[in-house]
């Protein structure tokens, strides 16, 4: 074997190139006794090292370099093996792979933390992301992450509702407004679910007392209605209760923030009694077969919810400060009224004395308040937008069930039942005739506002015409009664389709997510647009009569040329 074939072509061109006093260093031990030299060899065989190079590209052979500490001189390398060396070490089998081969189980590697996965924006509604988390953490000794999307909650000026919302049920959030949730996400469905939705257990429960009044009244028995017709209405909104209660149950669990803003809403707050008065439907409707007589405490158990939110809301329309009544009048405040006349009809019914008499006298105060205040419609308050013209039916409930409640507690159906009663068909005229009030609104929640009043109109014309029993009040009453089944029918095929099948009955409720101050960014621009839409007339005007500490004005129509 020549010396070409020996040594790789880059230490072959070295070699060519030697200079002097560097490359030619004369190995100090060669003048060293053979003794010395063999210590000398020793200990360089004790400080070499060895460098395994992968294979050259045009030798397909490993060369071994050796090198030590006191010499440059490079070792003749030994003949080559024929077993090949490689840089990296051939990698080892997995486990799970061992695992397959020997048929053994092995523990596979933990997946990510689901914690670290999780969308934590929703974080700030939730009922343990409060206070009460952090004093926790804290008793624990645990150090608290930092969470960039959570949000310090707390009480949303009731200003703020109007200045940031919008549309039916003010749930529409206005362009300038920023909320708290993302925008670009369907929310959780909890979050999306609103108290409102007791409405549609207002609507079925209703029914089931107005098919229990047609087959036990004198007046209609020509009709010969089975009292089955009574039982299944009365099943299903005990299914519908227990369904809607529950999920908005765990709403209360899981998202208190949530439902503390709703509470808070100059509107939603009226659906809080909703769910007390529909139980109170549901002690009125129960079939005759399952419980003829209901015990009084039932009643006051009931009552009590009631009253407890009346003290807090009326006080607030008497208090005059930011939720009084010529401020958040809307036509869903009938439904804190109408509960007094419910429970005085209940309690009359089941033999109590005094406690119908109390809430019938209650009702009735507020109820002409709440009439005037709404039917003036002050130049403070705006004007109602088309989606919740619904609504304006609940005019028609309050005067129908306190003309059977008087008619309950007096034990006929004399003059002041008969005053109630007609201003209950007054008022339910005046809406029916105007069909294009009503028409073009979209779907919502606010529809089942036709269902409890009509069907409490049809109830009031039933019990009338037992007063007055003719055939004109006869006819009256099977065409009400008809009216109002067929609405409802319609309305709960109606919930089902868009809440089963297009998926669209819970949008992402802007309502509860708005915060608690404007945006600064959007004053002045804002400010910018009404005033360039707007006369100098105009401006002057709001200057002249707004607070210093409003921020933008009321929408005006533009200026002439």
């Amino acid at each position: 074997m020549t010396k070409d074939e020996e040594l790789p072509s880059l230490i072959k061109a070295i070699s060519d190139h030697e200079v002097a006093g560097f490359d030619g260093v004369e190995d100090p031990h060669t003048s060293l006794s053979g003794t010395e030299a063999v210590e000398i060899e020793d200990v360089r065989e004790m400080h070499s090292v060895s460098i395994s190079m992968p294979p050259s590209p045009l030798e397909h052979k490993t060369k071994r370099v050796l090198f030590d500490d006191d010499s440059t001189n490079l070792a003749p390398p030994p003949a080559a093996p024929t077993t090949m060396f490689y840089s990296q070490p051939i990698p080892k089998a997995s486990a799970l792979h061992e695992a397959i081969t020997n048929g053994k189980s092995a523990p596979l590697p933990p997946p990510p933390r689901v914690n670290k996965l999780r969308d934590k924006r929703y974080d700030s509604f939730k009922t343990w992301s409060g206070k009460l988390e952090r004093q926790l953490t804290n008793l624990r000794g645990r150090p608290r992450e930092r969470e960039p999307h959570r949000v310090e909650m707390g009480s949303v000026p009731v200003d703020r509702y109007f200045d940031a919302l919008e549309g039916p049920e003010l749930d529409v959030l206005r362009p300038s407004e920023e909320i708290l949730l993302p925008e670009d996400k369907l929310w959780p469905f909890l979050l999306r679910f609103p108290v409102s939705s007791f409405g549609i257990c207002l609507g079925v429960s209703s029914q089931a007392i107005m098919w229990k009044t047609i087959s036990s009244t004198e007046s209609t028995r020509f009709l010969h209605i089975s009292p089955h017709i009574n039982q299944v209405f009365w099943f299903i909104s005990i299914a519908l209760m227990v369904a809607v209660a529950a999920i908005y149950a765990l709403k209360l669990v899981f998202y208190w923030e949530a439902v503390r803003r709703e509470y808070h809403h100059p509107i939603r707050v009226n659906f809080f009694f909703a769910p007390w008065i529909a139980l109170l439907f549901l002690a009125m409707g129960v079939p005759p077969s399952i419980n003829k007589t209901l015990p009084k405490p039932l009643w006051y158990v009931l009552m009590t919810p009631i009253f407890c939110l009346e003290v807090k809301i009326y006080g607030q329309w008497m208090s005059g400060g930011q939720r009084r009544l010529s401020k958040v009048a809307n036509p869903c405040n009938h439904l804190s009224v109408v509960g007094n006349f419910v429970g005085a009809l209940l309690g009359a019914s089941m033999g109590i004395k005094e406690g119908p008499i109390f809430f019938f006298a209650i009702g009735l105060a507020h109820y002409t308040v709440l009439f005037v205040t709404l039917y003036q419609r002050l130049p403070t308050n705006e004007t109602l937008p088309k989606e919740l013209h619904p609504v304006f039916f609940l005019f028609v409930a309050a005067p129908s069930v306190a003309s059977m409640a008087w008619a309950k507690m007096v034990g006929s159906f004399d003059f002041g039942s008969r005053i109630a009663y007609f201003i209950a068909m007054f008022l339910y005229l005046s809406l029916a005739i105007r069909v294009n009030f009503f028409r073009g609104i979209r779907f919502s929640l606010a529809w089942w506002a036709y269902t409890f009043p009509m069907t409490g109109a049809a109830i009031a014309t039933i019990r009338y015409s037992s007063a007055v029993d003719n055939a004109v009040t006869k006819t009256f009453a099977v065409i009400l009664c008809l009216v109002a089944t067929l609405i409802v029918a319609a309305l709960l095929v109606t919930t089902v389709v868009h809440a089963f099948i297009l998926g669209d009955l819970f949008p992402n409720d802007m309502a509860i997510a708005i915060s608690e101050r404007r945006p600064k960014s959007s004053t002045t621009r804002r400010w910018y647009h009404r005033r360039a839409a707007s006369s100098d007339a105009a401006v002057d005007q709001y200057l002249k009569f707004s607070d210093a500490k409003d921020v933008e004005v009321v929408e005006t129509q533009p200026a002439g040329p």
